[in-house]
């Protein structure tokens, strides 16, 4: 099977590193993939570095000529199936797939996204025959009662290849601007989490005054932003608190954590509670559909009511008080991980979905 993953944003995010996972998976079983990405993003350095090809895109605005370009691509690599995530890209594909006289698109919604089809979705669902992707079987009722898929809908789980994760050596207290002793929580950070910050924010003026050596490190896109350093400050929790910023050393900065407090939402949020648990680190995190999906309650990390800064600070202060149980946590979350969202799974079912897709007697006339 032919197959291209499209990524218009140039930005690293939990929807590009699904589309890596998927096209490297596919690529290793055998099937000829293309990575169509912005030139020198970390998609397109971390694709090439896998061996898998990778083409240019000009994501300065939807053009007739950047439909052009990849109509040609399209055409030249006898594409069957593309994969996108965003409605933007969606419509851009759909254009050139068309143009092409290509195959099917799979659009792709991000894990516990609610799928927003807006004039240029529904546009594109009419340009190119399309299918839906969802992260689990209880989100397939939602994308169904949306009219105009052709190709039957596919559940493609988020999975981890747990065994990466073995050599992961924590990174030093010092690189993260953190007390060499005390409690380290890391939390996983992007825009999408600003309210959710604030819990933590106000947890932790709750609990420092008890807890002196608690040190917490905010990691991810938007982690620097001024807004966030601010609210901290107001709170006055910014002495304990370092914001790292987005880095590629994530699961260093996991690694060395005690806990790992997850504030990241949709496709990241996922990632975060398993490369958190793959390392044996247990998770907090509010208590979301997403989140009951990934962490067990009490057994692998803690969930936590949402917005609820005093109830929040008991359960955490109870939690960070536990060596033994901290430890237990993550020794769960690892076996969980292991057994339920191992990465071949998600291979798998890419591999069913793109393989539906590329297969015409399976489309609905529309």
């Amino acid at each position: 099977m032919r197959v291209l993953f499209y990524l218009g944003d140039k930005e690293w995010s939990g929807c590009a590193r699904a589309a890596l996972a998927g096209a490297r998976g596919l690529a290793a079983r055998g099937h000829h993939v293309t990575v169509a990405c912005c030139a020198d993003s970390r998609l397109d350095t971390l694709a090439k570095a896998a061996g898998i090809e990778t083409v240019s895109i000009n994501t300065t605005g939807w053009s007739a000529s950047g439909t052009l370009d990849l109509r040609k691509v399209l055409k030249e690599r006898f594409i069957e199936v593309a994969v996108v995530s965003a409605e933007r890209d969606h419509l851009i594909v759909a254009s050139a797939m068309r143009a092409a006289g290509r195959g099917g698109v799979l659009r792709r919604v991000p894990a516990f996204d609610q799928l927003q089809l807006q004039r240029s979705g529904r546009l594109a669902l009419k340009l190119a025959s399309t299918g839906v992707v969802v992260a689990t079987a209880g989100e397939l009722d939602y994308v169904k009662s949306v009219a105009g898929w052709s190709i039957p809908p596919a559940v493609v789980p988020i999975g981890v290849d747990i065994a990466s994760f073995d050599g992961v050596e924590p990174a030093t207290r010092a690189e993260m601007h953190a007390p060499k002793k005390g409690v380290l929580i890391a939390c996983s950070y992007d825009p999408s989490g600003r309210f959710r910050m604030g819990t933590v924010f106000r947890t932790i003026a709750l609990l420092a005054a008890r807890h002196p050596n608690m040190h917490v490190v905010v990691f991810g896109p938007g982690s620097t932003d001024d807004d966030l350093r601010m609210h901290a400050a107001a709170l006055g929790v910014g002495p304990v608190i370092s914001f790292l910023g987005e880095r590629d050393d994530d699961r260093q900065i996991m690694r060395a954590a005690n806990a790992g407090w997850v504030v990241a939402g949709s496709d990241a949020a996922a990632f975060a509670c398993l490369d958190f648990m793959s390392l044996r680190v247990p998770v907090v995190a509010e208590r979301t559909p997403l989140s009951q999906h990934y962490v067990a309650d009490g057994i692998t990390g803690l969930l936590l009511s949402p917005g609820d800064a005093s109830y929040t600070a008991s359960g955490v202060a109870a939690f960070l008080n536990g060596d033994d149980k901290r430890a237990a946590m993550g020794n769960a979350g690892r076996t969980r991980v292991q057994r339920e969202f191992a990465e071949p799974a998600m291979i798998d079912a890419f591999e069913r979905a793109v393989h539906s897709a590329g297969d015409r007697t399976t489309w609905s006339k529309k």
